[in-house]
């Protein structure tokens, strides 16, 4: 891998950083900064490495909420384990979660990416939820929300958020901003929607990996595995810092900003790809 390779590499990380826990679409951004900074890779490489590079973002919400995301304790005093129900209980709230996603996803993984990854595709998706995070979060200006908290998200309200997730298929609409979108519209507090949205990334991104590693298969060039690696430890660290920027923030602002730097950042798509044409 050349310098300038290493650079580009580098960028698409960052990128994954900032914008797989941000609501402004990962998949969207990675896709866009591919048409201006091509890696020197195959296609089927590109396609497994935009979405295996979010391992990376992933081991990070993991390493700061290991504490709320483990179900298991020690008791120091008594030497014994300590199983943490309330944990265990949201993880089977986050499987009810997956399962709407994962359908749909299995079904029409292939469709999609053969059809619906063109730039004025992510560009409708990008306008159409930032108009969305507006209206909502100016809806609930005169609306409380009815689960403050993660722990009293229940099943009905994660399978609720779960079919939100499923539009996130579409490039440019954003896994998390699906999910945060969703559980502002039935009343979840933002506090609550980031974290549980957190949780419901691990194993959705893992599984989603699995499956495009199965697909691509395991046979890496040494140049492949380089770009993979870098992407992926570029992506980790960058995320420590997004992670925890979104969570202050979230603390005293809405997510209209979110909003407006998709309709602006989709508008520019349009323009750029027309004129291109």
């Amino acid at each position: 891998m050349g310098f300038i390779e290493f650079l580009k590499v580098v960028f698409l990380g960052i990128i994954e950083g900032i914008t797989e826990w941000l609501p402004i679409s990962s998949t969207g951004h990675m896709l866009l900064v591919d048409e201006f900074a091509r890696l020197n890779a195959s296609p089927d490489f590109k396609e497994m490495f935009f979405v295996v590079i979010q391992l990376g973002a992933i081991l990070a919400v993991v390493l700061l909420f290991w504490k709320k995301m483990w179900p298991f304790g020690l008791n120091k005093e008594q030497k014994r384990l300590i199983v943490r129900k309330k944990t265990f209980s949201v993880w089977f709230k986050v499987v009810v979660a997956c399962v709407p996603g994962a359908i749909v996803t299995l079904l029409f993984d292939d469709y999609i990416e053969a059809h619906l990854h063109t730039p004025f595709v992510i560009a409708a998706a990008l306008i159409i939820y930032g108009v969305l995070f507006i209206v909502v979060e100016n809806r609930n200006k005169t609306h409380s929300p009815k689960v403050a908290h993660l722990r009293d998200i229940d099943y009905k309200t994660a399978l609720l958020i779960g079919l939100f997730q499923v539009l996130s298929i579409i490039p440019g609409t954003s896994r998390s901003g699906a999910t945060i979108i969703g559980a502002l519209i039935i009343g979840v507090s933002r506090t609550a929607a980031a974290e549980f949205t957190f949780f419901l990334a691990v194993p959705v991104m893992f599984g989603l990996s699995f499956i495009k590693l199965l697909k691509f298969g395991l046979a890496f060039t040494g140049a492949e595995l380089a770009i993979l690696l870098v992407g992926s430890v570029t992506a980790f660290l960058v995320s420590l810092f997004v992670i925890k920027f979104l969570m202050s923030y979230i603390k005293k602002h809405d997510f209209k900003l979110f909003g407006w730097y998709r309709i602006a950042l989709g508008i520019i798509v349009i323009i750029y790809f027309a004129l291109a044409k």
